[in-house]
């Protein structure tokens, strides 16, 4: 009976199918613990953590909502505050309390859900108050200025707005507190998971790398034994020694099948070896036949020799390109200052470089307010008789076409009346057109046309569209020096006429300075009356509608208040409270900014709450339209005097 051969695949097969099982296995527990984890972070993420950043936010909101309603009753002109009241109940409030209701769904205690209930009927009643009591009252300067309307409003604040929100954020706290307990179990929840599948993994784990190294072992001795000779075998060609074959016999398995590869691989590397010698010998017509279709070092040494043959063709092109640019580089350096010879000697020395037969030059003509036209500066082997004079505007022939379309244009087909190349034997029409832009930074400076008996090659045409970039380069910078040299000698006239000028502008400027002198010593004098008047007079600068723009240190001392404190307020704030909402006061104020000056004894109130008796006048300033830009106020403490 034949003995069934046990592979090493099947080896290694059986080895790594019980350590999958084991894998799976533990895959399996892992994913179990790893789902139970799952559920309580999405409920913690999805709901409890949430629902208490909700509820915190309801808090600051309740908050926020009585600081913004108490703001709008006592600080008149803070309009900031006004709209983020109406922000908070017209869109803050409603957001807020659309997540807390689809939180709310998936709470799990009653109580915590009437409770919230309970807040958010509280708070609503409390925005009912605000929005009738204040908000809706205390829109104009005239509500607040009416004793009765303030008064129903600061009642409002202290009987209903502080108690309600109070007793709403008394809810939300207990709400929190609960949320807190549900917060605090989720955690603790979570961390015993984690804890169980720590120790469940520690535990699979060490029994996998104890079966692993097991496995491993055993597989071993039945495998890298016979490996260890094939090793060496290959170690040697890995020095580059061939060796022979040793006749060593091994089991009908893989490591048979492995020896006799190894063999003729030994038998292929000494025909490729002998190929290769051949090929570095510079004998490209060496014959060579692959192992097999598949041989890839044979395959790779076929396309090596092939393309060694094509780098030496592409090196020759190179070579011919690189030793063109450096010639016309030096013709360009030569002739930088005449465009004519310049010309000339491109058009002469590329048709010949190119072994073509007939060349022409073609530079750009702009004169002020003309149309831009090319003529033929240089020409090669051309009828030149026929061109003279001839002007070749924008999309033109195929020259103007070339310089329209800023591009290469290359015929093979040349029309029988295009052109003809003619010597003392006759004449013949061209095989190829190669007309080129002359471009550099996406400008057209002329066009250069080369026509042969023979087609170009792409590396030829390259070449000749680089030497076109170097060409057009040096035309514009010949006429950039032709423009300059022009510029000079206009600029050499002015300076003449500028001269002539010199002696009288100097005359003026010292008539100048002279005025200007005498207008600094006025300004001098009136910055120092003005600086006397602020250090011995108590000066408020009022815009015309009462509000304080600037105010000087002296009436600062006098009435306690920092300079911050009272830019932006109104005049009232010195005013008594019967004084403010006299007829009286609404028409001194009327009088100043229609342009009336005011003189006499006030009574006026000091931060600190005392009051003083003040010499004021006032004096209204227009501007150059006539109209009341500010309102100056000058005045002297006389609470001594009307005391005495």
């Amino acid at each position: 009976m034949r003995k069934m051969k046990f592979k090493i695949g099947n080896k290694i097969f059986g080895g790594f199918l019980i350590l999958i099982i084991l894998f799976i296995v533990n895959a399996s527990i892992i994913f179990y613990n790893g789902n139970l984890i799952d559920q309580v972070v999405n409920r913690s993420s999805e709901i409890i953590r949430p629902s208490k950043e909700a509820i915190n936010d309801f808090i600051l909101l309740v908050t926020r909502s009585k600081m913004l309603v108490t703001n709008w009753v006592y600080l008149q002109s803070n309009t900031d505050d006004k709209e983020a009241l109406k922000d908070l109940h017209e869109f803050e409030y409603p957001e807020l309390k659309e997540r807390v209701t689809n939180l709310m769904k998936s709470w799990e205690v009653d109580s915590q859900k009437v409770l919230m209930d309970s807040a958010f009927a509280e708070f609503e009643k409390l925005m009912k108050v605000e929005q009738e009591v204040v908000m809706t009252q205390l829109v104009t300067f005239e509500n607040y200025e009416d004793p009765l309307t303030k008064l129903l409003a600061e009642d409002a604040i202290e009987s209903q707005v502080i108690p309600l929100t109070a007793s709403v954020i008394e809810n939300l706290t207990k709400v929190a507190e609960v949320q807190q307990m549900i917060t605090e179990e989720s955690d603790a929840d979570l961390k015993t998971a984690a804890d169980q599948l720590r120790n469940i993994t520690i535990v699979l784990g060490v029994i996998i790398v104890i079966l692993g190294l097991l496995s491993a072992f055993f597989m071993a001795r039945s495998i890298t034994r016979p490996i260890n000779y094939i090793k060496d075998v290959v170690v040697k060609l890995g020095k580059g020694e061939l060796v022979d074959d040793s006749g060593r016999k091994f089991n009908n398995d893989e490591i048979g099948e492995m020896a006799a590869a190894m063999d003729s691989l030994i038998h292929g590397l000494r025909s490729t070896t002998f190929f290769a010698e051949n090929i570095g010998k510079g004998k490209y017509d060496s014959e060579f036949k692959p192992l097999s279709d598949h041989d890839v070092l044979g395959n790779a040494l076929l396309e090596m020799r092939s393309n060694l043959a094509r780098v030496a063709e592409e090196d020759k092109k190179r070579n011919w390109s690189t030793e063109g640019l450096a010639k016309f580089g030096d013709i360009l350096r030569k002739n930088n200052d005449n465009i004519e010879k310049l010309s000339d000697d491109i058009i002469r020395n590329l048709v010949k470089y190119m072994g073509a037969n007939q060349g022409g030059l073609y530079i750009i003509e702009e004169n002020e307010g003309d149309e831009p036209f090319m003529t033929l500066t240089a020409c090669y082997a051309w009828d030149k008789k026929k061109y003279i004079n001839q002007q070749v505007f924008r999309g033109e022939g195929l020259a103007g076409q070339v310089w329209q379309e800023m591009d290469t244009i290359y015929l093979t087909e040349v029309p029988d009346n295009y052109i003809r190349i003619t010597s003392g034997l006759g004449d013949s029409n061209p095989k190829s057109i190669l007309i080129v832009p002359l471009k550099v930074n996406e400008e057209i400076y002329g066009v250069v046309e080369i026509a042969s008996f023979k087609p170009f090659a792409e590396h030829e045409v390259e070449f000749v569209e680089k030497m076109a970039e170097s060409i057009a380069s040096t035309v514009s910078s010949v006429k950039i020096n032709a423009k300059t040299q022009k510029l000079l000698e206009e600029s050499q006239e002015m300076t003449e006429q500028m001269r002539s000028q010199e002696e009288e502008m100097r005359q003026n400027m010292e008539e100048l300075q002279a005025t200007q002198e005498e207008m600094q010593r006025g300004q001098a004098e009136a910055e120092n009356a003005m600086e006397a008047i602020n250090q011995s007079v108590a000066t408020v600068e009022f815009d015309p509608d009462g509000k304080i723009v600037n105010v000087n240190r002296n009436f600062l001392d006098m009435f306690g208040y920092t300079k911050e404190e009272l830019l932006g307020e109104h005049h009232r704030i010195f005013v008594t409270k019967e004084d403010k909402a006299s007829e009286e006061y609404k028409q001194f104020w009327r009088d100043l900014s229609s342009g009336v000056m005011k003189q006499n004894e006030y009574k006026r109130i000091t931060k600190a709450g005392q009051t003083k008796f003040m010499k004021e006048n006032y004096a209204p300033i227009r501007s150059r339209d006539g109209s009341i830009s500010r309102i100056m106020l000058f005045a002297h403490d006389v609470t001594e005097y009307v005391n005495a």
